[in-house]
């Protein structure tokens, strides 16, 4: 396929979203906004709505029950087509949202209202694109839809592991019927990449190195991955559907495994080691894009590459007095925090003994942590939490760690996934500043408040909040005394931040400054320090997950500058517990919402 006919096919949907042929892709499980329906009614059916597309995610809300039960045994329509259809919904939802009359909204309405408008048309000028998965009021915007971190191949083993419930006879049912429809996912998936090579977006070569061995490692556990869950359920007809299901993943899921397999090869053949957009066809625009999806600004690459040196010059400089105390005093900072990192005195055990310590740390972690809540916010919330390894075969492209909220319903626990397949990617300084991003003050925290919102709200979500919010965690808990007898972790809290710094100069120089994948290594390691083995993942993710890194610095600096204006406009009004909950409470939002939300408490508390 050309390039001409591929930009055709996804622009030419969208132009004709208006139109009869738009409107024929809806789902029929779309249901049409009454011109007089309710404002809330109306974002709870947006909500709905969009989740026809994407019925896993109702399932890890827990809200595939009732009228809306089929839903758990469905997937999403990875196809060409099944995006087109998707991408129309939301051009619907969204200009019925335009046109509805807000005079009389309250303000979590107007917020609920701002909230769809600004997810939505992000998302549908990155469905415009030629290529790349678009993640509606999420994270995870790729230009490659199968890679070392993307693509149905990674995310069902852990989802019908942990995600898909196995409480009766009917989830039994659901669970298989899921998984007689994951080889139709993964030929969608395999059109779209087979497309996107036609045009000449081919992935880095290193990329497709670990994308090829982690696939050929699923494909040589696959049996065992997806009978795993019915083997363990004490179910009546578990063992049957087990046997089911492994017949089905030899005869079936296996083959369609085996066809991206070869596909992913035959990119190899013809792959470059250039890292950045600016090597692919149509490169700098998708990245522009995607730096506004990620970010919800409307920041230049130069802007975000030049704020992040900055920062990263004020953090080292709180990081110097720190490194002197401790009788670290010659070098750079990175050279310092290099020495730091290879003091034995930090590091974790090798092999299972240190991975037992390591899950050990961060439990005690999340003990002290939660009770310091109440010191924080005036609004509390008790999360149902665990901690759980990453999937060994997951955990090569993966990063050193990530987590997020339950479902909506409680039945699912939040969760942070710990990257253990070697113990040297922790250390002891700088574990907890991570726990408290993962858990509690960050993610899972954050995402408890999300899900007593409305539907809509608690399924957009957006980077630039949710990774700020939990880098202003981990300020808080530095506030709140986690490291006033250990300094050394203030340090780790310190260079934690500084990495988000480097993320803002390492992104941008990836994919606008024509950086090497050495040359942003080498960034990471010389200037801040930080662990060989964690940079090499990370700067790897930038390459598949382009613009994403740098959502965290730049969410956290809006909310700590909209936490310094509070406090010059409040004076002895300021409180830090009403701040934290008027900034939680508002929910999950882009930027300038945000900004919006801390007006209105600006307001209140003058009152």
């Amino acid at each position: 396929m050309t390039k001409h006919q591929m930009n055709f096919t996804r622009r030419q949907t969208l132009k004709g979203f208006a139109g009869v042929s738009a409107i024929a892709m809806l789902p029929a499980c779309r249901r049409s906004m009454a011109p007089d329906l309710a404002p809330d009614a109306m974002l709870e059916q947006i909500g709905y709505n969009l989740l026809a597309h994407e019925p896993e995610r109702a399932t890890g809300l827990g809200i595939d029950t009732g009228e809306y039960a089929g839903w758990r045994s469905e997937l999403s329509d990875s196809t060409p087509d099944g995006l087109a259809a998707y991408a129309a919904t939301l051009e619907a939802d969204l200009q019925a949202v335009r046109d509805y009359p807000k005079d009389e909204l309250t303000a979590d309405q107007l917020t609920g209202f701002d909230v769809v408008e600004s997810a939505y048309s992000t998302a549908l000028e990155g469905f415009a694109m030629p290529y790349g998965n678009v993640a509606v009021g999420s994270w995870r915007n790729t230009p490659y839809s199968v890679i070392q971190n993307v693509g149905a191949y990674i995310d069902m083993p852990r989802f019908m592991d942990s995600g898909q419930p196995l409480n009766n006879a009917s989830d039994i049912e659901a669970f298989t019927a899921r998984m007689e429809a994951f080889p139709a996912l993964l030929d969608g998936e395999l059109t779209r990449i087979q497309q996107a090579r036609g045009i000449g977006l081919v992935p880095p070569d290193f990329l497709l190195d670990k994308a090829i061995t982690q696939m050929e490692r699923s494909i040589a556990g696959a049996v065992e991955t997806y009978t795993a869950p019915l083997m363990r359920s004490e179910l009546e007809g578990a063992d049957d559907a087990a046997a089911n299901i492994a017949n089905l993943t030899d005869e079936k899921v296996i083959p369609a495994l085996n066809r991206q397999l070869e596909e992913l090869k035959a990119q190899r053949e013809v792959a470059t080691s250039d890292p950045g957009m600016w090597a692919r066809p149509q490169g700098d625009e998708f990245y522009a894009w995607s730096l506004k999806a990620s970010t919800t600004t409307s920041m230049t690459p130069d802007e975000i590459h030049e704020q992040g040196l900055a920062e990263l010059e004020e953090l080292h400089g709180g990081m110097d007095p720190i490194l002197k105390e401790i009788g670290y005093t010659k070098g750079s900072v990175g050279e310092r925090m290099q020495a730091l990192g290879d003091n034995p005195r930090y590091k974790f055990a090798p092999g299972d003994p240190g991975r037992a310590e390591i899950m050990a740390f961060i439990d005690e972690r999340i003990d002290w942590i939660r009770g310091q809540m109440p010191r924080a916010f005036n609004t509390l919330v008790d999360p149902n939490l665990e901690v759980r390894r990453i999937p060994e075969a997951e955990e090569l492209g993966a990063p050193g760690a990530y987590g997020g909220a339950g479902s909506k319903d409680g039945s699912i626990p939040g969760r942070m996934w710990i990257n253990l397949r070697t113990t040297d990617l922790h250390r002891k300084y700088d574990l907890a500043d991570l726990t408290y991003h993962e858990t509690i003050p960050g993610h899972v925290w954050e995402g408890e408040y999300s899900n007593r919102l409305p539907l809509i709200r608690s399924i957009l979500a957006f980077g630039a909040f949710s990774e700020g919010w939990a880098l202003y965690g981990e300020q808080m808990a530095d506030e709140l005394g986690a490291y006033d007898e250990y300094k050394v972790g203030r340090l780790g809290y310190l260079q934690s931040l500084a990495f988000r710094a480097c993320r803002l100069v390492v992104d941008t120089g990836l994919h606008h400054k024509r950086w090497s994948r050495e040359e942003g290594r080498r960034f990471f390691i010389e200037r801040n320090g930080s662990k060989p083995e964690e940079v090499y993942g990370e700067v790897d993710r930038y390459c598949s997950w382009a613009g994403q890194a740098c959502s965290y610095k730049i969410g956290h600096s809006e909310i700590v500058r909209q936490r310094t204006r509070a406090q010059s406009e409040l004076g002895e009004a300021y409180d830090f517990k009403a701040f934290n909950d008027a900034v939680i409470l508002g929910g999950n939002s882009p930027l300038d919402v945000l900004a919006k939300n801390v007006d209105r408490y600006l307001e209140a508390a003058r009152t």
